[in-house]
């Protein structure tokens, strides 16, 4: 997980004909589409044969009719990044980028997530879960105290995240995460710094730190906010941040993902890192993290583009 290896093709017609999927149904439409026209620009200047398609119903009747070979998946949230497609494809024997199947599932479940890393010794925000019909939302509250954190188990973007620092904000806190999905997680809040590593094929990206004048790294701070700062370099020891950046690969091993992805977690004031979730088709607009740190190693987006789609093969 050191140096990056060089790219493994030379000639974008080695590629075939590629279809880039944005869009689709999700809580994370606009976030897909905006990354998607910055992917379809660097597709284009790569010299590489592609068409877009909004949701993978249209991409299925374009690989019926023979016109994909390989598809580059920048759809988020379900459909897209919770191994729905990825299974289809499959079926299909169509390449795609990222994970596969199985690891897309997990990674997409917040409390599936949490319960094999804990059988594997990553460390993560303890948690209590409740389904639609659940109620006793304050065994969370009497248990952790505050602040919690009230997550869609599903979904990502940190769409439908609320922190709750009152008592009375934890009913309307649960409503909103309901509202995106059928279960909710609740989580002890750890005071910390968030911090992100970007995983390239079996490399690691330097990592990012984020400031936020938010309560906390929400949809309007990640791609709204000018205010956001980011630090890469992170600001940690290189010895400390190599240890962290292993840890972040093995949190991501674990999961079964492969290809590229992303690694959030905090690191609280005691230097303890607790490790938040897996993102296995990280966002690609101007704001996004893994851009951010693959430039930092020299990776040009139109270079991070062609890595991307060379984790199809």
């Amino acid at each position: 997980m050191s140096a990056f290896p060089p790219v493994r093709l030379q000639d974008p017609a080695d590629f075939g004909r590629v279809g880039l999927v944005i869009g689709g149904d999700s809580a994370e439409r606009e976030v897909s589409l905006d990354g998607g026209k910055a992917v379809g620009s660097a597709l284009q200047r790569n010299g590489i044969d592609y068409q877009v398609f909004d949701g993978p119903l249209a991409l299925f009747e374009a690989i019926r009719e023979g016109q994909v070979e390989r598809v580059f998946n920048l759809l988020h949230g379900p459909d897209g990044e919770d191994g729905s497609l990825q299974g289809a494809l499959q079926l299909m024997n169509i390449p795609v980028t990222g994970s596969d199947l199985a690891s897309s599932a997990l990674t997409m479940d917040k409390v599936r997530s949490k319960w094999v890393w804990a059988q594997n010794g990553i460390d993560s925000p303890p948690f209590e879960f409740f389904g639609p019909h659940d109620d006793g939302y304050e065994r969370a509250l009497d248990r952790f105290g505050l602040p919690l954190f009230v997550k869609p188990t599903g979904l990502g973007s940190s769409i439908g995240i609320s922190k709750v620092t009152e008592e009375s904000e934890l009913g309307p806190a649960v409503e909103l995460a309901l509202s995106y999905g059928s279960t909710v997680i609740i989580e002890a809040g750890i005071d910390g710094d968030e911090y992100f590593a970007g995983v390239l094929g079996q490399n690691t990206l330097p990592l990012i730190r984020v400031e936020t004048p938010h309560a906390f790294y929400d949809y309007a701070a990640k791609y709204e906010s000018d205010s956001t700062r980011y630090f890469c370099p992170c600001g940690l020891d290189k010895k400390r941040e190599a240890m962290l950046r292993g840890i972040s690969f093995k949190a991501y091993e674990i999961l079964g993902a492969s290809g590229w992805g992303r690694v959030d977690f905090l690191l609280d004031k005691t230097g303890k890192a607790w490790f938040l979730e897996v993102n296995t088709t990280p966002g690609m607009t101007g704001h996004s993290l893994v851009p951010q740190a693959a430039a930092h190693v020299g990776i040009s987006f139109d270079e991070l583009v062609w890595r991307i789609l060379e984790t199809s093969l």
